[in-house]
């Protein structure tokens, strides 16, 4: 975890970047020629390439700054990943981050400056919960009903809203910043329903609908920013639009990491990051050997569960510190599995997109755009069961899935081929799915947002539109717009 060190002046600078740590008695420490030239008191640093780091490192490069991207790993685009290789016939599968919706104007702006389709994915067409089937048109003209107690007639998601209404009513009463609105951040949004009423049924399946998406569980979720989504607009529901580009969203960041070129540097992981008033002395490693790189500034665009493991010297201010070492994260996991028929379209089917209270929460038929008979089936599983799915091998989760698929579609085993399975928790690079705010956690993103001398913040976590593709290209503009009113003044 990060913690404070203490304050070094501009003489002890380069020193103390190079001799303070155990890092540099294992590795031999060098400065690579790549790094070295005139510019350097002008370069801008930008570490990790997913689109936050990919977005705000292009900006910089279009607006004529000095710009080095910096990534840990073998390729671009962090938790946007597109798996190709493990399936046949050119299918293919988003493993991480996979939905764009008509308000990503970030992407939806990118999408069209690189003539790359977004595709419009298919809405919820299926139920099945407690053992039961059903279809979202039943639901909807009630001729299906829920097997939760507690439960309106006519829809799947937003149940807890009934039990939630007076504090919607306070919020338009007496504002956001009021006391008694900002209170609920010290409660979690199980203890709201509670409060409210709620049966259990009517939380079990808050946290198999909206939790699932926030990869979280009630328990640990702050009851104010639930409370504040359901007075700007509606949560995610199954009628939300969703949509994923075409051919597959790793085409984005590709795209931007090929307009920047030789600027990026991959497998380079950030060990160390020295700062003060004057610049920034990043340290990666190099293979086998550590390579400090000189700039002006720096910008972090990696998630804060893995910020908090690098050593910063001096450490950042101590608000920052105790944010960036308690941000929450959730756990995600995404099952993708390949079937040599797609038995999921025929007429007696239970849908396409079908929702469940399963270990899988939500399977759904990936290829859409793809042609041929083979086709993928994708599940994305969150919170408990991604945690518990997550304690065993691929083999035992690769079982489970293809037994939950039985239960939905009886035919599936008779056209099952193979499986992959990612377990975002499990990825040394991220060690987790993606932020949502905890109990407790009001201004977080601010403050996390905020530079702290030389070095800038982006990351879906710093951004207003959190948690998504769209959150991370929103946190690279930000952060572009800071440095050039930097450069300005």
């Amino acid at each position: 975890m990060i913690k404070n060190q203490n304050q070094f002046t501009r003489r002890t600078f380069i020193k103390k970047a190079g001799l303070t740590t155990s890092l540099f008695s294992l590795y031999p420490l060098s400065y690579s020629s790549i790094f070295s030239n005139s510019t350097d008191d002008k370069r801008i640093i930008v570490i990790g390439a997913g689109l936050a780091g990919l977005s705000c490192a292009y900006e910089l490069d279009q607006a004529g700054f000095n710009v080095m991207l910096i990534e840990a790993r073998s390729r671009p685009g962090g938790r946007v990943n597109t798996y190709r290789d493990p399936f046949s016939d050119n299918l293919y599968s988003e493993m991480g981050a996979e939905y764009v919706d008509s308000s990503d104007t970030y992407i939806q702006e990118y999408c069209k400056k690189f003539n790359l389709k977004i595709l419009p994915a298919k809405q919820y067409d299926g139920v099945y919960v407690k053992g039961q089937t059903s279809s979202i048109e039943g639901l909807r003209s009630g001729r299906d009903l829920l097997p939760f107690k507690g439960t309106l007639e006519g829809k799947l998601f937003g149940q807890e809203v009934q039990y939630i209404q007076k504090w919607i009513d306070l919020v338009k009463l007496k504002g956001i910043n009021s006391p008694e609105v900002q209170a609920l951040d010290r409660i979690s949004v199980e203890d709201i329903l509670k409060e409210g009423g709620a049966p259990k049924d009517i939380i079990d399946l808050y946290t198999y609908a909206n939790a699932t998406e926030e990869t979280a569980v009630p328990s640990k979720m702050s009851a104010l920013y639930m409370i504040l989504s359901n007075t700007r607009t509606s949560n995610f529901s199954e009628n939300t639009v969703e949509g994923r580009i075409l051919g597959g969203n790793d085409q984005l960041p590709k795209t931007l990491a090929q307009k920047l070129g030789t600027k990026i540097m991959y497998n380079r992981p950030l060990l160390r990051l020295d700062y003060n008033s004057n610049g920034i002395i990043a340290t990666v490693k190099e293979k086998q050997r550590l390579v400090q790189i000189p700039a002006k500034k720096c910008v972090l665009a990696i998630p804060a569960s893995i910020l908090k493991n690098i050593e910063i010297n001096p450490g950042f201010s101590e608000e920052k510190i105790n944010c960036i070492n308690n941000q929450q994260y959730g756990h995600a996991m995404k099952i993708a599995m390949q079937y040599r028929q797609r038995f999921w379209d025929n007429k007696n089917s239970i849908g396409q997109r079908v929702f469940t209270d399963t270990p899988l929460r939500r399977v759904y038929h990936f290829s859409i755009d793809q042609p041929g008979p083979r086709g993928i089936l994708l599940s994305f599983t969150s919170g408990e069961d991604a945690i518990k799915l997550g304690k065993l091998d691929n083999k035992k989760r690769l079982n489970i899935a293809q037994n939950t698929c039985r239960n939905i579609w009886p035919e599936a085993p008779m056209f099952w081929e193979k499986g992959v399975v990612k377990y975002w928790n499990e990825d040394p690079w991220v060690k987790a799915s993606y932020s949502f705010a905890g109990v407790g956690q009001k201004g977080f993103r601010e403050i996390l947002a905020k530079p702290e001398g030389p070095v800038f913040f982006a990351g879906e976590h710093t951004a207003i539109q959190r948690a998504s593709m769209n959150g991370a290209i929103e946190s690279g503009m930000r952060v572009t717009d800071e440095l050039k009113r930097a450069e300005s003044s």
